[in-house]
């Protein structure tokens, strides 16, 4: 009997799952979008990455970076695009599985070790985009120096 039980709950919940989704409408998703934004609210990301980015430079010089950080960075312009890109790009659905998350405990406690996440891997990568950067260079001189000169060819 209780595997009747079971059974008939798995059909009814394939059945009429869909019909617990959100409604994938622009209000819907701005919605999402507003909920995830007060979970995760950007200004509040963006003092958290300027403070353990600014750990990379001598105490001397902290106070200062992290004051023209914050002083030069418009974060509504930061804010904007990202509520641009995420209405754009991520169903109503897609947002408030991210919103439920941060707004957990579980997401809440990794939101805290992103800063620190963000400023030990953000060196790693501009190191490696430098590096890839200046590969291009060389195999963009190189190949300039290939072409013929269209001088030479009159």
């Amino acid at each position: 009997m209780k595997a009747v039980q079971t059974a008939l709950v798995i059909i009814i919940v394939m059945a009429y799952g869909p019909s617990f989704a959100i409604d994938d409408t622009p209000e819907n998703r701005q919605a999402q979008v507003d909920r995830y934004l007060a979970a995760v609210p950007p200004d509040q990301l963006f003092a958290e990455i300027t403070d353990s980015l600014v750990m990379n430079y001598p105490p001397s010089e902290r106070a200062e970076l992290r004051n023209f950080m914050t002083e030069i960075v418009d974060i509504d312009v930061i804010t904007d695009a990202m509520v641009a890109s995420m209405v754009k790009h991520f169903t109503a659905d897609e947002t408030a599985a991210i919103a439920d998350l941060y707004e957990s405990p579980v997401g809440q406690s990794a939101m805290k070790k992103m800063g620190v996440y963000m400023a030990e891997v953000m060196p790693v990568i501009e190191a490696e985009v430098m590096r890839a950067l200046g590969e291009l260079q060389k195999k963009e001189a190189e190949r300039n120096r290939q072409l013929p000169d269209p001088e030479d060819q009159e």
